[in-house]
């Protein structure tokens, strides 16, 4: 009797979950009215974090603490983080598109 009913809650599991769709926040993949303006506002700041600018204030970053560490100026730990936070700024899109295709996966 128990078999029967766990065979029989599998079955029904598995017709209702055949049948399912895409959530509709997860289809959904047009911009809300009126958000051009945000939009903007978050590409220039994504420019500006990515641009020529941001790389060459990291490259200076990157030397000068890899020049204090190596003369004992700063603590490798913290020279290890500004590098580190250096990847993941200029890693951040691939970082991200890597989390969206596994949150897709499933």
């Amino acid at each position: 009797m128990l078999e029967t009913r766990k065979a029989l809650l599998a079955l029904i599991l598995i017709w209702a979950t055949s049948f399912a769709g895409p959530a509709l926040a997860q289809s959904a993949n047009l911009d809300p009215a009126g958000s051009g303006v945000i939009l903007g506002a978050v590409n220039w700041i994504q420019g500006t974090l990515l641009g020529a600018v941001a790389t060459t204030v990291a490259v200076i970053a990157v030397a000068g603490c890899g020049f204090m560490m190596l003369t004992g100026r700063m603590n490798w730990r913290h020279g290890g983080m500004v590098i580190l936070g250096c990847f993941i700024l200029f890693g951040s899109a691939a970082i991200v598109g890597g989390i969206r295709s596994a949150a897709q996966g499933f």
